[in-house]
Order: structure tokens, then C-alpha cells, then sequence
């Protein structure tokens, strides 16, 4: 299990990408150099001075039971221990183990 505060900080961090993620859209597209060339270097300062949770890059993929930061499968939102218990115990539908 990750320890509660890791879980916490996702969440805020996801919140914040949330929360500015239209207004960092608008400075980007902004800051991009025109036909003639010019670039906005105004749109460009306001964007570094944005809060750094606020980028998309810095989430990081959990899972949903435990917290666990690797062996995240996305398709599912676990990782792969929780999902190997669940499939083993039937509880994913459409999923059983191999056998050839």
C-alpha cells in the first residue's frame, strides 16, 4: 500500500492540471510564432510563471485499490498484482486465465 500522503498529492496534482489546463492552453497557443514570425514573449513568461503541478507530465499513473505507483495497467486502472487477484478470483468479467 502507498502511503496516504502519495495518494493525496496525485489528487491535488490532478485537481491543479484541471484547474489550469484552459488557461494554459490559451498561453500556448499565444506564445506560437505567427506567419510572420513573431512570437509572444509576454504569453511565454506568464506560462513559466504558471505552477509547476499544474503541467500534465508531472501526474503520474496509480493504482485505484492500492495506491501502487508500477505495474499500472492502464486499460483496467490497477496494477497488474491487484489485476492478476481479481481475474484469479472472477471478478473482471471477460477475462480468465490462459490455458493451452
Amino acid at each position: 500500500m502507498a502511503k496516504e500522503s502519495m495518494k493525496a498529492r496525485e489528487v491535488k496534482r490532478a485537481k491543479m492540471v484541471a484547474k489550469y489546463a484552459e488557461k494554459k492552453a490559451a498561453l500556448k497557443k499565444a506564445a506560437l510564432a505567427d506567419a510572420e514570425g513573431n512570437i509572444d514573449y509576454e504569453a511565454l513568461t506568464k506560462l513559466q510563471k504558471l505552477p509547476k503541478n499544474a503541467s500534465r507530465v508531472r501526474l503520474h499513473n496509480r493504482c485505484m485499490m492500492t495506491g501502487r505507483p508500477k505495474g499500472y495497467i492502464r486499460q483496467f486502472g490497477i496494477s497488474r498484482i491487484q489485476f492478476r487477484e481479481m481475474a484469479s478470483a472472477g471478478l473482471i468479467p471477460g477475462v480468465k486465465k490462459a490455458s493451452w
